[in-house]
């Protein structure tokens, strides 16, 4: 039987059939499971919490999203040229991001990249080896497409993803069980640019603030001519709006990501 929702604050697939990337193929009554960021923090155990208050009370910068106004910033299918650069802005504005990589073409060319966005404090993601719509291919290959992503990653950082976006957005009840498996959780979106149709910086950033709200998280792709340069206005306004910029797994904090499941705002 398929796996059912589990929570009552967790939403039904059909909620997510409202953007043509998310276009799903239902069979029967397959689901998997969802959840928000705001949602996963409130369902937390008290423990997780009391851990999360321990940390943030020994000055390391931890950020409580449950009373600040935070958004997560994340890029898609580098690292690249532009990743070096993105760096230094993040650097210049202390802001940290979540970085879902390919592997093929970008990881396995440029593993110093990689380094340094660990180095740096930013978080490592799985965006899959060669870019495949995991939905449209057998499972094995779904699972070698991320699979081959966290043993590069491990081996270039000693640290193995814990998230991963799957191209597109699109998943299901199979590509769900192949990512719990290999203990990964799924990041969806609620903001995008569409920077992969524009070079035009100001309209980057204007798309990204049009559509930012709080617990957001914001889809960009540093591989694209017009996305780094238009990252300093948009964390430069979004400060100003009073928004805290964090990762992934800082935005659902105390909560931890749970495997196979599926975030989305």
């Amino acid at each position: 039987m398929p796996k059912q929702i589990s929570a009552t604050r967790r939403s039904s697939v059909l909620g997510l059939l409202t953007a043509a990337s998310l276009a799903l193929t239902l069979s029967g009554c397959a689901s998997y499971d969802v959840t928000t960021p705001a949602d996963a923090r409130a369902d937390a155990a008290p423990s997780d919490a009391k851990a999360q208050d321990a940390k943030a009370g020994a000055g390391d910068g931890a950020v409580d999203c449950g009373k600040a106004k935070c958004v997560a910033l994340t890029f898609d299918a580098g690292p690249s040229e532009n990743t070096n650069r993105l760096l230094d802005i993040l650097k210049e504005n202390k802001a940290h991001a979540t970085f879902f990589m390919l592997g093929k073409n970008h990881i396995a060319e440029r593993p110093a990249e990689v380094k340094r966005i660990d180095a740096e404090g930013h978080e490592l993601a799985n965006h899959t080896w060669s870019h495949k719509i995991l939905t449209e291919i057998k499972p094995d290959e779904a699972k070698r497409e991320l699979s081959r992503v966290q043993e590069d990653v491990r081996k270039i950082t000693g640290k193995t993803p814990t998230l991963m976006r799957p191209p597109q957005g699109r998943t299901d009840e199979e590509v769900s069980k192949i990512s719990k498996d290999l203990g990964l959780a799924q990041v969806l979106w609620s903001v995008t640019a569409k920077d992969y149709q524009t070079t035009d910086s100001d309209l980057i950033t204007k798309r990204v603030l049009d559509q930012t709200k709080r617990d957001g998280i914001i889809l960009l792709h540093d591989i694209y001519k017009g996305t780094v340069p238009a990252v300093p206005g948009i964390l430069k306004e979004l400060k100003k709006r009073g928004y805290t910029v964090v990762t992934v797994s800082q935005l659902l904090s105390p909560a931890k990501p749970e495997p196979g499941m599926v975030y989305r705002p």
